[in-house]
Parts: structure tokens; C-alpha cells; sequence
């Protein structure tokens, strides 16, 4: 148990809260808060109440009036700074968590140096099948060459990158700066994906 508080609950939706818990009529019960993974617009999190015997020894708990909050370590740092207040017309239709934190870009690890041969556009080509692809094909996404127009390469994302709100970020991190650093010849990477057509985004 720790006296920081890692999260602010509003008033209103602390009292949401403590009424839902009453319709329980369970003694002891936590409002158990956690990250569930992320999707395009953020973290995706999971709430329940919990008998105080099912909070895990590690979970940080903190109290919130007479409400005992657990929130799992591995969401811990991500839900720090969270405001937990009511939705929509304040009469309690839901909880929304208000984040100033957000998921880290897919990570991509690029291995060995590869041989890029021929024109600009077949070593952009060269590299985006041989590393770039393999890498964020565990997110179902994939990026193609559209052009090149002399220091610059157009690239279009596609699968789990299209419509994905990491896209963008993806692409500055990870696939930018392996181009630019694996090609001198390309100074610029702009991306020409129509991101409103994606269904399936990353997570």
C-alpha cells in the first residue's frame, strides 16, 4: 500500500463509484483499475471490483475517501497523473479516464546491415522488405515505396498501420530514421497513406 496517489478521482464520479459499490453488498471490495493493452486512440483499461483476498500483495493500492483503489505495477506508471471522472451529461453514464500518458510506438529492431543495390527507390524498396516489413509484421502492418522524387520518399503504410494512431509516430521513429540512416540519398520520408480507410489498427 503506498499514501502517493497515483490517480485523482472527481467527486462526482467518486460518488458514481461508491454507490455502484453498494449495489454489490460485498464487504471489502477495491475498485481494481488497469491497462488492457492499446488501441488507436490510446490505452484501453479495465475496471472491476475486487474482494480486498483478490488484490494482488504487489498491486499499489491507494484510498480515494474510504475507496481502496489497487492498480497492478505494470500499469502503475502509465495511469500516474490519471484524472477518473463521470461521461457524458455528469448523471453517471459511464467512466472515462482522462490520460496524459500514451502508449510507446511499436518498437522496431533492425538487424544487420543489409546490401542496398541499384536505384534510390529499389534500396528504399530493399530495405522495406528485407527489415522494415519483417519488424511491424507483428502488428500487421506493412510499407510500401509509392515514389521517389529526388530526396524524398513517398511511403504508404498499410494492414495494422493504416488507421492506426501510432502510424504517424511509427513511421518518424522507426521507419524515418532507418531509411535515412540506411540511405544518404533520401533526406525526407512523407507519408501518403489514406489512414481514414484503416479497419484494423495495430492493437
Amino acid at each position: 500500500m503506498s499514501d502517493s496517489l497515483a490517480i485523482t478521482i472527481t467527486d462526482n464520479a467518486l460518488s458514481k463509484i461508491i454507490e455502484l459499490r453498494t449495489l454489490e453488498d460485498l464487504e471489502d471490495l477495491h475498485l481494481a483499475i488497469r491497462i488492457n493493452g492499446a488501441g488507436p486512440s490510446g490505452f484501453v483499461y479495465e475496471t472491476a471490483f475486487l474482494r480486498g483476498s483478490d488484490v494482488s500483495a504487489t498491486d499499489h493500492v491507494e484510498f480515494h475517501g474510504d475507496l481502496p483503489v489497487a492498480i497492478p505495477l505494470d500499469s502503475l506508471d502509465n495511469l500516474r497523473g490519471s484524472v477518473l471522472d463521470l461521461s457524458g451529461n455528469g448523471d453517471g453514464v459511464g467512466l472515462v479516464i482522462r490520460n496524459p500518458n500514451t502508449p510507446a510506438s511499436p518498437g522496431i529492431d533492425f538487424g544487420d546491415d543489409i546490401e542496398l543495390t541499384g536505384t534510390t527507390e529499389d534500396k528504399v524498396r530493399q530495405l522495406l522488405e528485407q527489415q522494415i516489413n519483417p519488424a511491424i509484421a507483428a502488428h500487421g502492418g506493412v510499407a510500401t515505396v509509392v515514389s521517389v522524387v529526388g530526396s524524398t520518399a513517398n511511403l504508404e503504410l498499410g494492414g495494422g498501420c493504416q488507421g492506426c494512431g501510432m502510424a504517424a509516430v511509427t513511421l518518424r521513429q522507426g521507419i524515418e530514421t532507418a531509411v535515412l540512416s540506411a540511405i544518404p540519398e533520401i533526406t525526407e520520408i512523407v507519408d501518403v497513406t489514406n489512414h481514414d480507410l484503416g479497419e484494423n489498427p495495430y492493437f
